[in-house]
């Protein structure tokens, strides 16, 4: 019988010795490939992180101290030692649990993490807390080197060193956020080298001089004086120690003993530690090790060889990539800007093409867009892809720095709408509400791949202001629909009808076709109508078409505040039908499954519609 078998909580692994431990390690990492290549998932950082997950729970105890893991992504061996082994069989399915941390999951979650370089902070509040209340709980944030670029971290970083507030945060430096880690930082973690034996060598000789009479602490205060300098020279570990946290480390992070022996050190400092580990992405399996961008986020695979089932159709993201490298050959001012996804947005043959004009800022949504404002200020026509839910970290310089001042830079907002198993965290569901009241901006939608190639165009090319793009993950569809050239604030007119009009924006437009046809074998006409623009909204249009027809509807992939729904109603004198997501966080589950539960699928709305009509 496996080790693993008997692990059904927290506890089942603090009477492990180093050997158990190890074998457990390698039966979790079975455990994962086998699960993960029939669920999809986060593969590779959940691979790298085993050991040191195991290491943290023989030191803490996760029922009352509290671990945040940031990004979360990587919590999946955290969830198999707290009772959801058994669940890993509906990983990311609509009623199963989530790949991230979730405290309605498990009362071990200790917060809900998506998005990088926000475990630092919430851990401190946990740290202050416990001390307000009067209790002796540990407080740990697990961060990558990838997300410990995002300026947030720094923040809390800079505030637990002012406060001197006992935190410990796991530096899990593996070189890889999604992408290859960029920037200054990342270089400066690759020169730093240590290891354990040092924060052995030191209790032992604070033990003895603890018992050393009359000169004992005196010889101590010097040691301690000379072991900081030395370790400044020696181990280039300033940048945190300047900031007033200790540092420890390097320490191997796939060593459960070496993790061991620092982490009980680092319990007994009392003080802001940062423990920095080293591990490999993907770890313990071939294929993940040698390819762990592509193994980060996964579709379901064959574990002997780590081919992903089914044909690989275009996605948004591949054709956003080709045709702005196809723009950028003919226009030299185009420059390219990732938030480290070069991979995940389409960008890589851009970067490849043009060296001189792409930047990876790293994970650092905000200086990506003001780094983009500026470029657009001297001339040069910036692109920034990024993700719908990842934008919303720059909403600052969005507004402030490049809508205000009026500039032209594109906002390629990749995975727009619902993104399905990646959940709550990463919907794309309100790009179009918060961008929707900010001055200076066009906003469009393109609802095929042809719409996508014109509006990329249009966008680079022909706008002369803040412009924003925004496709969804998954297959560029070609619909089989006239495209004329893209007019600024323009909509067009799929088809004429007399009893409804249904106005869709972004590849809603498919189930809104369905929805006509449905309604069509009913006796029941509709026009539809792809409004291309939320802002600015074809108004004219609209108005006109709504004059012949009994009922307005809209239909968008976005909550149902501030978007077209609310657009559309505005210009309104009449009551307005919207079909949206609820304004609640939206669970995971495939975007079918999600469509179809809140009424977004062809039959939901020609359903509605008719029962208006009927009304």
């Amino acid at each position: 019988m496996r080790i693993l078998d008997n692990i059904n909580s927290s506890e089942d692994i603090k009477d492990l010795d180093i050997y158990s431990l190890n074998v457990l390690a390698g039966e979790i990492r079975e455990f994962l490939i086998n699960n993960i290549s029939l669920t999809g998932g986060h593969l590779s950082s959940n691979l790298g992180t085993v050991e040191l997950t195991l290491a943290l729970h023989k030191v803490f105890d996760v029922y009352k101290d509290k671990i945040v893991w940031d990004v979360g992504h990587q919590s999946y061996t955290h969830k198999i030692l707290t009772g959801r082994k058994e669940k890993f069989s509906g990983l990311r399915k609509k009623g199963g649990i989530s790949g991230f941390p979730k405290t309605e999951e498990s009362n071990t979650d200790a917060f809900n993490t998506g998005h990088s370089s926000t475990s630092i902070s919430a851990a401190l509040g946990f740290s202050v807390a416990s001390a307000i209340k009067g209790e002796n709980n540990y407080a740990v944030a697990v961060i990558g080197d990838g997300a410990l670029t995002g300026g947030m971290a720094y923040e809390a970083i800079n505030h637990a060193g002012s406060r001197k507030t006992p935190l410990i945060v796991i530096l899990n430096d593996n070189g890889m956020s999604i992408s290859k880690n960029v920037g200054g930082l990342s270089k400066h973690l690759n020169k730093i080298r240590n290891n354990s034996n040092y924060f052995i060598l030191k209790d032992d000789i604070k033990k003895i001089l603890d018992k050393t009479p009359l000169i004992g602490k005196a010889i101590k205060r010097g040691v301690q004086s000379f072991k900081r300098g030395i370790k400044n020279v020696v181990f280039q570990n300033e940048i945190f120690e300047n900031m007033g946290m200790t540092y420890m480390g390097p320490v191997d992070g796939h060593n459960i003993e070496e993790m061991m022996v620092v982490l009980n050190q680092a319990k007994k400092l009392n003080e802001p530690v940062i423990v920095h580990v080293h591990t490999v992405k993907g770890k313990g399996y071939e294929f993940a090790e040698k390819n762990p961008d592509v193994f980060h986020g996964i579709d379901k695979f064959d574990p002997n060889t780590g081919k992903t089932f089914g044909e690989k159709k275009q996605s948004y993201s591949d054709l956003f990539g080709d045709v702005i490298c196809s723009l950028a050959e003919k226009n030299d001012k185009i420059v390219g800007i990732s938030a480290a996804m070069p991979s995940g947005t389409g960008f890589l043959n851009f970067a490849n093409k043009f060296k001189d004009r792409f930047f990876d800022v790293g994970i650092a949504e905000q200086h990506a867009v003001t780094f983009s404002a500026a470029l657009a200020s001297s001339g040069l026509i910036p692109v920034f892809a990024v993700y719908s839910s990842f934008l919303q970290r720059g909403y600052d310089q969005v507004l402030h720095d490049a809508a205000l001042q009026n500039l032209h830079v594109v906002l390629a907002i990749d995975r727009a709408g619902a993104v399905g198993s990646d959940g709550e965290t990463h919907q794309g569901i309100y790009d179009l509400s918060y961008l929707s009241h900010i001055p200076n901006i066009q906003i469009l939608a393109p609802s095929s791949a042809q719409e996508m190639r014109l509006m990329l165009s249009y966008a680079v090319n022909d706008c002369n202001s803040l412009v924003a793009v925004r496709y969804p993950r998954g297959e560029a569809e070609e619909l089989d629909f006239e495209s004329p050239a893209i007019e600024c604030g323009k909509g067009r007119l799929i088809t004429d009808g007399s009893d409804a009009l249904i106005i869709s924006i972004g590849t809603m437009l498919s189930e809104v076709i369905e929805a006509a046809e449905i309604l069509k074998e009913k006796g029941i006409s509709c026009a539809v109508f792809d409004a291309r623009f939320l802002k600015p909204l074809d108004k004219d249009s609209i108005l006109s078409i709504a004059e012949n027809v009994k009922v307005v509807a809209t239909v968008e992939d976005n909550t149902e505040h501030g978007g077209l729904f609310g657009m559309v109603s505005e210009i309104m004198d009449r009551r307005v039908m919207g079909f949206t997501y609820p304004d609640k966080p939206i669970h995971h589950a495939s975007v079918k499954e999600l469509r179809e539960e809140f009424g977004l699928d062809g039959e939901s709305i020609a359903k509605r519609i008719a029962n208006s009509l009927q009304n």
